[in-house]
């Protein structure tokens, strides 16, 4: 049996190619593994759990909730669908995990993260995740009407990647003396993390360990996951 790890899949009507991998990986692989986590990222959007009723977004939840009828599904909240909450949780049947969790994965000590914490040289990016992920911004925001908060996450988008053209690509990686100490805080795991597009295998050594690092690709051009069993992680393309 194997664990399956992915994230950053950005799923949404336009991007119909991905949601059929997504069904495909949900009907198939994630059935036959001991568990799917999704570390970030689902939906390229989440404005609230009152959101349920979109067709859309129905699909989605009735694929999960046939699949974690069979097996465990685990989703992190990611930069765009961090609004997600116990009602999504029970629609679904998938399970939300903390930033970051850390999992015994067949003997090895791993930590998952969706990784945009670590991308601490964006300083801009660092104080507005903050205030967005504050209870009080999210009161406030689902107090208002569902198409007005729409409406305000697509300027928001807009806005992000209009920012981006202009941020050099260094600052929207991970800080490696931010993942070092993440490391080290938790005792040197495995590190399993997304966010940042750019999917490769990187080593670390910390206070003389050696740590791997697992970038998680994204789903724009094509789906993937990480597979990972006994005898290691292979990432594997849908």
């Amino acid at each position: 049996m194997a664990v399956l790890f992915t994230s950053d899949l950005h799923l949404a009507a336009p991007r119909p190619k991905s949601n059929e991998q997504f069904f495909a990986l949900l009907a198939g692989p994630a059935r036959e593994a001991d568990a799917l986590y999704v570390l970030g990222d689902l939906f390229e959007y989440w404005a609230g759990d009152d959101d349920l009723a979109d067709p859309f977004n129905t699909g989605i939840v009735a694929a999960l909730r046939a699949c974690a009828a069979v097996k465990p599904i685990f989703i992190m909240h990611g930069n765009r669908d961090f609004l997600l909450g116990e009602r999504f949780a029970a629609a679904s049947g998938a399970r939300l995990i903390s930033d970051p969790t850390r999992i015994d994965l067949y003997g090895v000590s791993t930590l998952l993260l969706h990784g945009d914490t670590q991308c601490t040289d964006d300083a801009d990016y660092q104080k507005f995740r903050a205030e967005v992920r504050s209870p009080a911004w999210i009161e406030a925001f689902l107090a208002t009407p569902l198409a007005e908060r729409k409406a305000r996450i697509e300027a928001l988008r807009a806005q992000s990647e209009a920012e981006k053209q202009r941020k050099p690509l260094r600052i929207m990686d991970v800080n490696r003396l931010a993942v070092e100490a993440l490391l080290r805080e938790h005792g040197y795991p495995r590190l399993i993390h997304g966010h940042t597009h750019r999917p490769a295998t990187h080593e670390h050594r910390v206070d003389g360990r050696r740590c791997e690092r697992w970038v998680l690709g994204d789903w724009y051009g094509s789906g993937s996951y990480l597979r990972c069993d006994a005898s290691g992680i292979i990432s594997v393309a849908l």
